[in-house]
């Protein structure tokens, strides 16, 4: 029916006598509309991150492993080794606490790989992908939600540390420091993580190659030993690790010692982080 007679069957029944509009001039009106302005990169990346927070608020399960799992590492290694390595678990806990705590929160970065990969699964990456948006919205959206996991881990650790007996020299501002720099760490380490996110087919096979690579890290570091004992052809890879500048870097900062080379070291391990994994995660994700 054509639109001329559809109008004038509305004025037989009673509606309003419509003039009859071609589509090329419905076509115009709607392309002469003003539209809504294009969101910043800000502001897209922020509405990404408060979708990543509403996931763990319906699914509340996902906070088990930054609480129950810092705890356990936490009391078992100070109560197991304190005493054999420190000679008593509560001088022990002032040296493996800040260790405890890097181990902890990069063991859970690599959950933003499994995220990623399980909204490609779901098909929600492709409709992404089709908004316009800023094309990097969506990976710092993953990385920001994170972060709020990052620091709640961080929060409990410190909270049974502080019970236990663990008093960090630094102060409130040492604390402070060394949980924004663990996370500003985690944010760059996190990339190579939604790069493996893109490149494997399955969430387990995300978890796989991540344990593969966070385990000889976080446990050839100096986390939880002095790596003065060790052999020196072990110690070439520990004193190079970025988990040991990390942790050497969060342990000077809350003892309120030194820590400037560790620190650097840092922040340079987070730059070249994000400046290889950050492009590359892009690039499979433009060409996905």
């Amino acid at each position: 029916m054509s639109t001329a007679t559809s109008a004038q069957g509305g004025g037989r029944t009673g509606g309003p006598d419509l003039a009859p509009v071609s589509a090329e001039s419905l076509a115009a009106l709607l392309v002469a509309g003003e539209r809504p302005p294009r969101p910043g990169a800000v502001s897209a990346s922020l509405t990404f991150g408060r979708r990543a927070v509403l996931k763990l608020k319906h699914v509340p399960e996902q906070l088990f492993d930054v609480t129950a799992f810092p705890i356990m590492n936490l009391l078992m290694f100070t109560y197991l080794f304190g005493g054999a390595l420190a000679g008593s678990p509560s001088e022990y806990l002032q040296f493996v606490l800040p260790g405890i705590l890097v181990l902890c929160v990069i063991m859970i970065t690599m959950y933003t790989g499994v995220s990623v990969n399980t909204d490609i699964q779901k098909g929600v990456f492709d409709r992404f992908r089709s908004l316009p948006i800023w094309r990097p919205a969506p990976m710092i959206g993953y990385l920001l939600g994170d972060a709020l996991r990052y620091g709640i881990a961080s929060v409990v650790m410190l909270v049974v540390g502080l019970v236990l007996g663990y008093r960090p020299a630094g102060g409130a501002a040492g604390v402070v420091a060394g949980i924004a720099l663990l996370l500003l760490f985690a944010f760059a380490f996190s990339w190579i993580w939604t790069m493996f996110g893109l490149m494997l087919r399955t969430e387990k096979a995300v978890m796989s190659v991540s344990m593969m690579v966070i385990f000889p890290l976080t446990f050839l570091s100096n986390v939880f030993v002095d790596p003065a004992t060790m052999p020196s052809w072990l110690r070439v890879f520990v004193d190079n690790s970025p988990i040991t500048h990390l942790a050497s870097a969060v342990r000077g900062l809350m003892a309120g010692g030194p820590s400037g080379d560790d620190l650097l070291w840092t922040l340079g391990w987070s730059a070249l982080f994000l400046l290889v994994f950050g492009p590359v995660t892009m690039r499979l994700y433009n060409r996905r």
